[in-house]
């Protein structure tokens, strides 16, 4: 951006600021008058940044609370490495070809070793899009697929969990002697924080044990965002425990796609030691909530489906009934694998819960995240723009739609007035904000 408040602080005057912001391959922009600025913040960008491949070699030699790979995995027939699809920025590339390298040492070749691609209830990837995101190091070596969610044959039933939600877990996962997960942590409305054992559930689950999880995160007033102990999160952990998860290998990356750290080792464990890294990374401490607040779904940007991650974050800065400005290119709409969300996203939260209760809405995960959306738009007025959405979308959505960022940025600023103060959030799906000291 042109005029990037290092501070994070306004300027004072009526000098007008120009923002530019990451959007898709491009950016979107927008002037804000210096007076009305409260800030512009983006995850941390540290300095002393590890050599990506030196760091992963030296979480595969520090385990924590595992042995090593070489030795735990030694004796496996059967070995499945569950990776995020394209949605995520995981360096899946770099990471599985030394992990593959541990398991050789451990005498399982590589014709022992299936890639599980966990695309929860995602769309399935191409054979251009595999091939892009884990590159021939990885492709030449290993058959990798997509996890078939859409076939219930090729998931088994293992019961139900404590709190009634029904499990079932992808079959190649089951047939594993040794099953690792691959993610990168970063916070998360539904459990808190990615990756861990998010890998498994909603990973490469049914979509059944998908819709009760995604709906057991509604049952609180606003979102799990950057609380590590939650009620979705113990489930997840129970669902990776049922599903034999071993290990899992994490990171933690910058915005421009660097690693800070990475973890192998207790699903548990490891991954906790890797939310702290990922708190100093994304954590951002705004003084105060703001009227308006502009929050940029970059990187979260295919389709709404991911790009709706931005209101969370958003929800925390902005003022009880103040407007929520989201920007999100959507080349792929609001979602692919779920277009009925659009018959019910507008209702309010009372009539979608009402609807899921009674069973209207048989897409529980399409219900709990219209559920979630409707709550943050009953907190605050929701303007979105996008060129990968319609007027007529955006309205089914329930908000509002605008074809420009300093068009909906001027509306909201005579709606709430000329002294109105305005935050921006440059890639609020990684953004965990405090206001103040309350955490």
């Amino acid at each position: 951006m042109n005029e990037l408040i290092d501070s994070q602080q306004a300027t004072s005057g009526d000098r007008p600021v120009w923002i530019d912001l990451p959007y898709g391959t491009t950016t979107i922009s927008c002037v804000v008058p210096a007076r009305n600025l409260a800030g512009v913040f983006s995850p941390r960008v540290t300095g002393n940044l590890p050599v990506m491949e030196q760091e992963f070699r030296r979480a595969l030699a520090s385990p924590i609370g595992v042995p090593p790979l070489r030795q735990a995995a030694r004796g496996a027939r059967r070995v499945v490495i569950v990776a995020d699809d394209l949605t995520r920025a995981t360096p899946v590339d770099r990471m599985i070809p030394l992990v593959l390298d541990e398991l050789n040492a451990a005498e399982i070749s590589d014709d022992q070793v299936t890639v599980l691609i966990a695309l929860g209830t995602h769309r399935p990837m191409t054979d251009g899009e595999i091939q892009a995101r884990f590159g021939e190091s990885v492709t030449r070596r290993v058959t990798v697929i997509n996890n078939p969610w859409q076939d219930a044959r090729q998931m088994v039933k293992l019961g139900e969990t404590s709190n009634g939600t029904p499990v079932s877990i992808s079959r190649y996962a089951l047939q594993a002697d040794y099953l690792i997960g691959l993610g990168s942590i970063v916070p998360h409305h539904i459990p808190g924080f990615s990756a861990g054992a998010k890998i498994i559930q909603p990973g490469i689950t049914g979509a059944e044990t998908t819709g009760a999880t995604h709906y057991l995160s509604t049952r609180t007033s606003g979102s799990y965002l950057g609380q590590l102990e939650n009620p979705v999160r113990a489930e997840m952990e129970d669902i990776a425990r049922r599903a034999g998860l071993k290990a899992v290998f994490n990171v933690v990356l910058n915005p421009g796609g660097e690693v800070v750290r990475a973890v192998f080792g207790d699903f548990r464990d490891a991954f906790r030691q890797g939310v702290a890294a990922a708190r100093q990374v994304y954590g951002i401490e705004i003084a105060r909530k703001a009227d308006i607040v502009i929050a940029n779904a970059h990187p979260c940007e295919i389709e709404f489906w991911q790009s709706h991650k931005a209101l969370y974050p958003a929800e925390i800065a902005v003022k009880p009934g103040g407007r929520i400005i989201i920007t999100t290119p959507c080349p792929e709409g609001v979602s692919v694998m779920h277009p009925d969300i659009l018959d019910f996203t507008a209702l309010s939260s009372q009539q979608i819960d009402a609807c899921l209760q009674d069973g209207t809405i048989r897409d529980m995960v399409s219900g709990a995240l219209a559920l979630a959306w409707a709550k943050v738009r009953e907190k605050a007025r929701v303007s979105l723009v996008s060129e990968g959405i319609s007027a007529e979308e955006t309205r089914a959505l329930g908000f509002d739609y605008f074809s420009s960022l300093q068009d909906a940025l001027d509306a909201a600023m005579v709606e709430m007035g000329s002294n109105a103060m305005v935050t921006v959030l440059t890639h609020a799906p990684d953004m965990l904000p405090t206001i103040g000291n309350r955490k």
